[in-house]
């Protein structure tokens, strides 16, 4: 990790900032427009507590260039937490530089002082192939599962 890079846990006042990194994410990756209101809301209360799980951030300097979501999923096949990493988003112009990396690097060096990680998984769109190959370069490993959903509400 380049020493100007610094990954902390974030912080209310930073909400802003995930929110619109993920209205970002959403139209990269689905072509998607997310609204403002109830995305920046749904970030606020993830950081209150409302889930099971946490926000990492990456900053150079004093610019948020990057963050991920953490959220907690019970196993009780192995008796432990699996951490599911989510709403992965980098600026564009810090892409390619690492910055993935060191947040993913902290995320583990954090579950493995923890005594009740079991696993680290995340989800990929399927043509997303330098997404996946970033990931296998990291250490993980396709699983056989297909993600299936219901929508419940709004």
């Amino acid at each position: 990790m380049a020493d100007d890079l610094q990954i902390r846990f974030a912080q209310i006042d930073d909400a802003a900032q995930i929110a619109g990194f993920n209205r970002a994410l959403a139209r990269e990756t689905e072509d998607r427009e997310l609204d403002l209101a109830t995305v920046t809301r749904g970030v606020t209360r993830f950081l209150e507590g409302v889930g099971a799980g946490f926000y990492i951030v990456a900053e150079r300097g004093d610019r948020i260039i990057g963050c991920l979501m953490i959220t907690h999923e019970w196993s009780d096949w192995r008796d432990g937490n699996m951490w599911w990493i989510q709403s992965v988003y980098v600026v564009h112009d810090e892409r390619r530089r690492g910055v993935f990396r060191a947040l993913y690097e902290w995320i583990v060096a954090r579950a493995e002082t923890e005594t009740d990680v079991c696993g680290l998984r995340l989800y990929v769109e399927r043509d997303n192939e330098r997404a996946q190959n970033t990931y296998v370069s990291l250490g993980m490993k396709q699983e056989p599962y297909w993600i299936y959903e219901m929508a419940i509400g709004s």
